[in-house]
């Protein structure tokens, strides 16, 4: 569990696309709008402004959804251009992004783009020279199957022969022995050596027939094969052990030859998530089907028999996309990616989009999306939908844009219609969305929520009265869960050399951003710090420990505190990266923290002034608190510090240094700057 004090989360996106239905037309300009395709299944109000963008609906009933699953990803125009043309040119293609935002979902459209006409079924015959090689040939799809009754129709008509000659021979030989030479037991011991011979000999007519190792016959798409975390014998293809290699009892070579997702993908698409984490080896072997675009079948364990077959080359002309998050690029086999980027496009995946009206109903058709993908899922009326796009606003982290992170908001969907269908309800309603908002909380906002609750209990966090150098700072815990976090400070004197002493287990930006502190409080103190240890604590951090320099602003006026011996107001907390210079900077999850910190009772809370655009809380919080944006230190002291005469002495000494003209740029007392969620 990380307390993240910067956040700079990433927040998810998906693609949508303009269309272009045939993957061999030219390569033009797409210009097809999917929000006309919304318009042509409900009427657009003429005021577009509205939370669905000026669609006219009842419920998402009305709502008309793309055949094309190219055409149902939100938000993603960049990308879903790159793979319409990297279908169209067969080129491979890398996509680097948050995770749920649309990656695998373009994987599989990429698919349904392929021509199904290329499509080949691949057959591997015994190799009477080398049954340990076996040899392999490729047709036509649906090709495979005929062949394969071809062979089995003449192995059976040979058998037949070879059985009607045996029953013969195996009567002559009885009747010998009965009536002529009258040995009975010799008789029987030879009609059941003969039996066994034509039996043994059999089994060399079995071994003709073909193994149909990929058959193509019933696709109606160009395959799809997600080999995400796939072992080699999964992905580069395997041979069967076989425990019986002598007396007749073997299996023939060919017949144990296994694919692998690389053969399986032949002609369509090869799909590796988290492309980072595939043994390197595998990589290696990936980089050689793709250059070659054929792979032999080994045995993939030395200890089995299999390791003795080689298959003769196999096809694996499929197109590559690899996927992952920005620190795959660092532990991915570089010539790999060099394949894929030399002979192909690298896509970054966009996080957010734009609040339009064109999106806005987008997003409306991706609820009704969900709701059909499921399949049990009562219908949302138009206020459930409502309800969701505010839900993609406040979880863009962006004034003026709407997340992207679809799969998260999926599952809100689906929490949703869960909780209506448990009621039995005929649609879901804005209700049951603000049900499925308690419901589907993170691990870490649970986590959160009950840290706060024993906070309480404990008397940890305080929420009231002045005290010297301790301040509630606030943290982001995972992606959406805000938690106090109290800072405290004291100066002691040293035995040598004075410094800075922080704990709560600091990672390297947080450590950098408190070092970073320590020049501020040399310019804006006339304490002489040099004899001083100043001790930082992070109080109750948890095994997660602290990253990212959030609690700049804190740790900087916990210190202050300290050093002038001037109180603290216990009724707030802050958030807010610090410059050397004293100037607040922005930081990530202003909208959680805040909550956070009127979960907790607290009544102000500071903020850089560059996030109050970001600011989109719950109505709930709307009046519980006070938010207040500064631009600078000093604005931070002027609203936390208590005790006007030693405070007013202390910004006053800080405008001579800094030149701020705090009484021309009054601080907002009112919280009339921290916008609503509309």
């Amino acid at each position: 569990m990380s307390n993240e004090m910067d956040a700079d989360d990433a927040f998810p996106t998906q693609s949508e696309a303009e269309s272009e239905s045939d993957p061999e037309a030219e390569d033009a300009p797409f210009e097809e709008d999917l929000g006309s395709d919304i318009a042509e299944a409900a009427i657009i109000e003429e005021n577009e402004d509205g939370l669905l963008g000026g669609l006219d609906i009842e419920s998402t009933d009305d709502i008309e959804i793309p055949d094309r699953l190219v055409d149902q990803v939100i938000g993603q125009d960049h990308a879903r251009d790159v793979v319409l043309k990297a279908a169209k040119q067969r080129r491979h293609v890398m996509m680097i992004g948050t995770p749920g935002t649309g990656k695998s979902m373009l994987a599989k459209a990429m698919s349904q783009l392929l021509p199904k006409e290329d499509l080949q079924d691949v057959l591997v015959y015994h190799n009477p020279d080398d049954g340990n090689a076996p040899k392999v040939r490729t047709v036509p799809a649906g090709k495979g199957e005929q062949i394969i009754d071809a062979h089995k129709e003449e192995a059976q008509k040979r058998n037949q022969m070879r059985q009607f000659l045996m029953w013969i021979i195996i009567a002559i030989v009885l009747g010998y022995s009965f009536l002529i030479a009258n040995q009975l037991l010799i008789g029987g011991v030879l009609a059941v050596l003969i039996y066994l011979a034509f039996k043994y000999s059999s089994r060399s007519t079995d071994a003709m027939i073909p193994n149909l190792l990929i058959n193509a016959a019933e696709d109606q798409t160009a395959p799809f094969e997600d080999a995400t975390g796939a072992h080699a014998g999964a992905l580069l293809g395997d041979v069967r052990h076989d425990p019986f290699q002598s007396g007749g009892m073997e299996t023939p070579s060919h017949d144990r030859v296994e694919a692998g997702a690389i053969h399986k993908a032949n002609k369509g698409v090869l799909f590796v998530d988290e492309i980072n984490t595939l043994d390197i080896r595998n990589q290696q072997k990936l980089m050689t089907a793709i250059q070659e675009r054929e792979f032999s079948i080994t045995g993939q364990s030395e200890r089995s028999s299999g390791a003795m077959v080689q298959t003769e080359p196999v096809p694996t002309d499929f197109i590559m996309i690899a996927a992952g998050n920005l620190d795959a690029m660092e532990n991915m086999h570089p010539a790999l990616r060099s394949r894929i980027k030399g002979y192909g496009y690298e896509v970054y995946m966009d996080d957010t989009i734009e609040d339009e009206p064109e999106m806005r109903r987008k997003y409306s058709r991706f609820v009704a999306q969900e709701v059909e993908k499921d399949g049990r899922l009562p219908h949302f009326t138009r206020k459930a939908v409502e309800e969701v796009i505010l839900e993609a606003r406040r979880r863009a982290g962006r004034k003026g844009h709407l997340t992207l992170k679809m799969r998260d908001l999926g599952g809100l969907v689906r929490v949703a219609g869960d909780i209506a269908r448990a009621e039995d309800a005929e649609h879901t309603t804005r209700d049951h969305v603000l049900q499925a908002k308690r419901r589907s909380r993170s691990i870490e906002q649970q986590l959160a929520d009950t840290f706060m609750e024993r906070r309480k209990d404990y008397e940890m966090t305080v929420a009231q009265g002045e005290v010297v150098g301790r301040i509630n700072g606030l943290a982001v815990m995972g992606e959406d869960s805000g938690i106090v976090l109290p800072v405290m400070a004291e100066v002691t004197p040293s035995q040598g050399p004075g410094g800075v002493i922080a704990t709560g287990q600091l990672k390297e930006m947080a450590e950098e951003a408190v070092q970073n502190v320590s020049a501020i409080i040399k310019k804006f103190s006339d304490q002489n710090i040099s004899e001083k240890d100043i001790h930082i604590q992070f109080v109750q951090v948890g095994e997660g420990g602290v990253d990212g320099d959030s609690a700049s602003i804190t740790v900087a006026a916990a210190v202050i505190s300290a050093l002038e011996n001037v109180p603290v107001d216990q009724n707030l907390a802050m958030t807010g990266s610090l410059s050397v210079r004293g100037d607040v900077l922005p930081v990530g999850g202003v909208t959680h923290k805040i909550e956070a910190a009127a979960k907790a009772g607290l009544e102000r809370v500071i903020i850089p002034a560059a996030n109050e655009q970001d600011v989109m809380i719950e109505d709930e919080y709307e009046d519980q608190i006070e938010i207040i944006p500064v631009s600078h230190i000093s604005e931070v002291l002027e609203v936390a510090l208590a005790g006007e005469g030693e405070k007013d002495g202390l910004v006053d000494r800080l405008k001579s240094i800094t030149g701020q003209a705090l009484d021309r740029q009054p601080v907002n007392q009112q919280g009339s700057g921290s916008p609503r969620p509309q």
